[in-house]
């Protein structure tokens, strides 16, 4: 989770429990994003996974079951406590921002998964540099966004495709107004930021939600069927170490 842009935009801080409640069993993210980020992932076994944007610590917890050695990180002090009183010791969990420089070493892991993030952030560069840093040779980064076919269809004033451009909503979780900002990108911006920070792309997907959702979300089910929500990337850390 990216910290936020302003006094109450994207204050996962104020909103941490409702959010984690709210999206545990969710359509969109228990039964098409998380999902769909392990088959990508697949075989983590003994594999080092850094969960970049961890919240509350869903993915991370799935991961370790499937034998991967977690660690999370989020900007979110309350995600991280919330992570902790799910994982306790199965994974090791940091308070830091995907803008900062990574309190990690150089190649210090397999793979990093960036699930639902990198749309927070303006400027993509400083934080791929780092996710590059801390992987090593050959490593993958796995990265979910929102979809421009979500993002460019948003309700007001349609932007230039072409241009990276903010946008605001709100959530509705538990009864409360939870307003929100994300930045909206071109598919060949993000793929160009990819191997400017050392990466080669070797997998798109717009995958479907998971066929057990649709006794669950039956309406929900079929628009995600015919109207994709998230982009996923797979890019693989190219060259030697990163910066050397």
């Amino acid at each position: 989770m990216d910290r936020p842009t302003g006094t109450t935009e994207n204050d996962y801080d104020r909103f941490a429990e409702v959010y984690a409640e709210a999206t545990e069993h969710s359509l969109a993210n228990a039964y098409y994003e998380r999902p769909a980020v392990l088959g990508l992932a697949g075989d983590v076994t003994g594999r080092r996974v850094l969960d970049a944007g961890c919240g509350a610590g869903p993915l991370s917890d799935a991961l370790a079951e499937r034998g991967a050695r977690v660690t999370g990180i989020d900007a979110s002090a309350a995600m991280i406590a919330l992570a902790r009183r799910r994982l306790g010791d199965r994974a090791g969990l940091h308070v830091g921002d995907l803008r900062d420089p990574l309190p990690f070493g150089d190649g210090a892991f397999d793979d990093v998964i960036a699930s639902l993030v990198l749309h927070y952030l303006e400027d993509w560069g400083p934080t791929l540099a780092e996710l590059r840093r801390v992987l090593r040779p050959g490593g993958r980064l796995i990265a979910s966004v929102d979809h421009p076919f979500v993002a460019y269809t948003h309700p007001g004033t349609r932007p230039d495709y072409f241009a990276t451009s903010s946008y605001t909503f709100t959530w509705e979780f538990g009864g409360r107004s939870l307003p929100m900002r994300l930045w909206r990108r071109p598919i060949h911006a993000m793929a160009e930021a990819f191997a400017a920070a050392g990466f080669r792309v070797t997998a798109l997907s717009e995958p479907r939600p998971d066929p057990a959702a649709r006794a669950l979300f039956p309406d929900g089910y079929d628009k995600l069927t015919t109207q994709p929500c998230f982009l996923f990337f797979v890019v693989e850390a190219v060259g030697g170490p990163a910066g050397r």
